[in-house]
């Protein structure tokens, strides 16, 4: 068995996953502040603040709840409990829901173009990151499957209006049949 602090156990936790996300938020800093002013305008601004602003609030409220629980890692820690009130009552992922928010409203702020880029491509990566955490909550927690079910991942009220686009015979898709 490994020890804790060796090279495997930080691997085996999820630790590549953290390198990878350090590496691109701070390729989202540092690209807004080398290659900033690519446009423009107060809305941009104004959109960057608000987005910074609901990062800061998901961020925050999801470390709080968590507690004890919290770490760097996807993989959950050793006796740690499934949290699903609080910000996680909205969405699972709320601290990466928070990066996400931060850095797109950094980039909007700085007006930089290349740092929108590297900010956008942490969507796929927060993505692949979450569904990997969640095969190890669904082994540490049997209600994890349920909880999952009920919370959307990132958004608040997305699932929602996903599955109306998806779902045949929802809402919209009967609106639509009697208004050809």
């Amino acid at each position: 068995m490994t020890e804790p602090g060796q090279p495997n156990r930080f691997f085996a936790r999820g630790g590549a996953w953290v390198m990878v996300q350090a590496v691109l938020m701070s390729l989202v800093i540092a690209l807004a502040v080398r290659f900033r002013g690519a446009w423009q305008g107060v809305p941009s601004a104004v959109m960057g603040g608000a987005c910074l602003l609901a990062g800061c609030y998901f961020g925050i409220a999801g470390a709080w709840v968590l507690g004890r629980n919290l770490t760097p890692y996807p993989q959950p820690r050793a006796g740690a409990a499934l949290v699903e009130h609080g910000v996680y009552s909205l969405v699972r992922h709320p601290l990466y829901t928070s990066v996400m928010l931060m850095s797109l409203g950094w980039a909007l702020l700085w007006q930089s173009a290349a740092s929108l880029g590297a900010a956008l491509v942490l969507i796929p990566f927060f993505h692949t990151k979450a569904r990997r955490e969640e095969r190890w909550l669904r082994r540490e927690f049997p209600a994890y499957q349920a909880y999952e079910s009920r919370v959307p991942r990132f958004i608040p009220g997305i699932r929602d209006l996903a599955a109306m686009v998806r779902r045949p015979g929802s809402r919209t898709d009967s609106k639509a049949s009697r208004h050809p």
